[in-house]
């Protein structure tokens, strides 16, 4: 079962990436808000502090992971010829894991710029 989940042209694919994204991001924001009310770090230091670049890091990996699974997507798109399910379903994965790289980058940028705990 698990083994079949894993092939690109699983139906799973189409909403997989979007999946991911909204758990990255309730990790992302409760993190934050956990790490702000526990051990909050000190607004001298700006943007350039542990919890920014623990954040970043968690940004960079999930968008990693996002760009990873679009690429193997969209190469097994390209497999099969003509307008089949199977390319279908390749394709719409690739395209919902690409849009889930992108919104998680776009909405992770601000930690290189904000201070975390205003």
């Amino acid at each position: 079962m698990l083994k079949a989940l894993w092939r690109p042209t699983h139906p799973a694919h189409t909403t997989l990436g979007l999946i991911l994204w909204s758990l990255w991001f309730v990790a992302l924001y409760g993190g934050l808000s956990v790490a702000c009310e526990l051990v909050p770090p000190t607004l001298e230091q700006g943007a350039v502090n542990w919890l920014n670049a623990s954040l970043l890091l968690l940004t960079l990996a999930t968008t990693g992971v996002l760009l990873w699974l679009t690429q193997r997507c969209w190469r097994a798109a390209k497999r099969f010829e003509g307008s089949s399910q199977e390319r279908l379903i390749a394709q719409v994965g690739a395209g919902a894991h690409g849009f889930s790289a992108g919104a998680a980058l776009i909405v992770g940028l601000p930690v290189t710029a904000l201070p975390p705990c205003l």
